[in-house]
């Protein structure tokens, strides 16, 4: 999605992706998504293991089990936000944040389900697991949101078969 400038100057189309990302509602997602990261390391490194080693099967195992989904969810989500800060402090350009995104294995929707016996967890993991889901929604549909810019041509000038054009060229040139 872009916003279209009326400066006189001639159009200027802004990438409400761009935009966005240096936005202080995106700062506060990413300050508040890092903060999240670090909270559940100290909490599985520590207080956490001492809680998990008091468990007997099967809640060991659902410890295990929800211990691993929420570090998983948050490295993808912490890596999805330090792309998008990278594009935006010039990094990273569009081209290869979209690269490292198609790395990251988000999900299409949240609906991560727990482990049957999640309610007899520590009440601290349960809290950051259900922090983390909420995160990770937000961040699934700021995604959904900035892949809309993804999808339109660079250059709504250009002409539509000009990129196609270029690659079979490139694909057949023998270098003569």
């Amino acid at each position: 999605m872009a916003e279209r400038s009326s400066s006189g100057e001639g159009d200027v189309t802004v990438s409400f992706g761009a935009k966005f990302a240096q936005s202080e509602q995106f700062k506060a997602v990413f300050r508040e998504g890092m903060a999240l990261v670090e909270e559940a390391a100290a909490y599985l490194d520590g207080e956490g293991r001492l809680e998990a080693r008091g468990l007997k099967p099967p809640l060991s195992l659902a410890y295990a089990t929800e211990s691993m989904r929420l570090t998983t969810r948050l490295m993808q989500l912490a890596s999805w936000l330090l792309i998008r800060r990278a594009v935006t402090e010039g990094e990273l350009s569009a081209e290869q944040a979209l690269e490292e995104q198609r790395k990251i294995k988000l999900p299409v929707k949240s609906g991560d389900h727990p482990t049957r016996d999640f309610e007899a967890l520590p009440e601290r993991l349960r809290f950051l697991v259900g922090e983390s889901l909420k995160l990770q929604d937000r961040v699934l549909r700021l995604n959904q949101m900035l892949n809309l810019d993804a999808e339109r041509p660079a250059l709504e000038s250009e002409h539509p078969l000009h990129r196609q054009m270029s690659q079979l060229r490139a694909a057949f040139d023998t270098g003569e």
